[in-house]
C-alpha cells in the first residue's frame, strides 16, 4: 500500500512541476512576442526614415 501512495504522490509532484514549467514557457513566449512586435515597429519606423532621407537626397541631387 505504501508504494502505491508513494507512486501517486510522485505523480502529483511531477504534474505540479510540469504545470509550473508550462506557465513559465507561456510567460516567456508572451515576452518574446512583445519583443518581436516592438522590433517590427522599430524596423518599420527606420524604413520610413530611410525612405524620407532617400527622397530628400534625390531632390538635392536633382537640384544640382
Amino acid at each position: 500500500m505504501f508504494w502505491a501512495m508513494f507512486a501517486v504522490a510522485i505523480g502529483f509532484v511531477g504534474l505540479v512541476v510540469l504545470g509550473v514549467l508550462a506557465v513559465r514557457v507561456f510567460v516567456e513566449a508572451q515576452r518574446l512576442g512583445r519583443q518581436v512586435a516592438e522590433s517590427g515597429r522599430r524596423i518599420n519606423r527606420a524604413a520610413e526614415e530611410l525612405e524620407r532621407a532617400t527622397v530628400s537626397a534625390a531632390r538635392s541631387v536633382d537640384a544640382l
